[in-house]
């Protein structure tokens, strides 16, 4: 990726970026970085996501930072990556930090909620509605310093060898789901399998489990899941705006030029947005390719759906014993119903009467 050209596309390379990215000099020398992830080499979008935040880097920097990419099991596993830059055994990981909860339940609000956010809503939150620092304190704790850094959009519900045509269609059934969306089918008593993307294609295909979710049609036919079973729900509770992390080790991210920690954030930044476009210009097409080939494109009945809000409710409730889980919570929830107060009136009647109008 040439530095120049990087900088002229990029979606956040304005009047800030100029000031802070284009200066002539750096006051360190050059430095290779190890970035792990949560992900395969050459999972659709996601990894994609983790390289380009990776060449971006080197990019911004003209190669003073040389960021070298780990993909999944290539150094560490892909839920080993929390812990190995938290304890300084790589300098930075490329993830979904829903996989984390185990170390503390308000990662949730920094990867995905049911019925959450949506990515511009998340956005809205982090930068003008207290989620930045937030999401410092948090992670803070952990000597980490995240970034958001990449997006699918809303995800669709997910691949299954039967119809749901109830909320008891999920008693029983084996399904890969992780994060707090799948403690709501662990309620509706489905059984919850938390796998790493690169895992899920043979667990499906072997019957060790009976459904999945995994992104979206594009990313999914890129996966294969259409070889396995036809039943496809499009839009699912989980994951309406899963934000994706760049996380750095804070000692790490501290010890970095000013200049070289601006080249991260506004690397993460333009990956935010160039991410998201990417999963959402490929959707479309790929769905129609997925019909073509027999894939039966079905949605939830509201029966459905109310269980999962019911559940969902029960699950988003259940840490706030925990001071700062309540803390990003509140916080949360009011930016959520500000920015869907908004939207409600303008966004989403104006789609609406568009796609009305005009035939879409």
């Amino acid at each position: 990726m040439d530095r120049r050209s990087f900088l002229r596309s990029s979606a956040l390379g304005g009047a800030a970026a100029a000031g802070t990215l284009a200066a002539p000099a750096y006051a360190q020398g050059r430095r290779t970085l190890t970035l792990v992830t949560t992900w395969g080499r050459g999972l659709a979008g996601v990894h994609d996501a983790a390289q380009y935040c990776a060449d971006a880097i080197t990019a911004i920097t003209d190669g003073q930072l040389t960021i070298d990419l780990k993909a999944a099991g290539e150094l560490v596993g892909a839920f080993e990556v929390f812990d190995a830059v938290s304890a300084g055994q790589a300098d930075m990981y490329h993830g979904v930090d829903y996989y984390f909860l185990g170390q503390h339940p308000a990662l949730s609000f920094f990867s995905q909620v049911p019925f959450g956010m949506t990515f511009q809503e998340y956005n809205n939150w982090i930068h003008h509605a207290g989620g930045r620092e937030l999401a410092d304190e948090l992670y803070s704790i952990f000597g980490l310093k995240p970034f958001s850094a990449g997006n699918t959009g809303a995800q669709a519900g997910g691949w299954f060898r039967k119809e749901i045509n109830s909320p008891e269609d999920f008693q029983g059934l084996k399904f890969r789901m992780p994060g707090q969306g799948g403690q709501v089918l662990g309620k509706l008593g489905a059984s919850v399998q938390n796998l790493p993307g690169s895992e899920v294609y043979q667990a499906l295909a072997s019957g060790a489990i009976d459904g999945t979710e995994w992104i979206g049609p594009w990313a999914d036919e890129k996966a294969g899941f259409q070889e396995i079973t036809k039943i496809y729900y499009t839009a699912g509770f989980h994951e309406p705006g899963p934000n994706l992390n760049l996380t750095v080790n804070l000692d790490v991210f501290e010890d970095l030029a000013p200049a070289h920690r601006a080249a991260i954030e506004q690397a993460a930044g333009a990956c935010n947005i160039w991410s998201m476009s990417q999963f959402l210009a490929n959707n479309a097409a790929a769905l129609t390719r997925l019909q073509a080939g027999g894939v039966r494109v079905l949605e939830y009945p509201d029966s459905v759906w109310d269980a999962f809000g019911a559940a969902s409710l029960e699950v988003i409730a259940e840490p706030m014993g925990d001071p700062l889980y309540k803390k990003c919570h509140d916080s949360y929830m009011a930016s959520l119903k500000s920015s869907a107060a908004w939207n409600g009136r303008a966004e989403a009647e104006f789609t609406a009467q568009r796609n009305r109008v005009m035939g879409l």
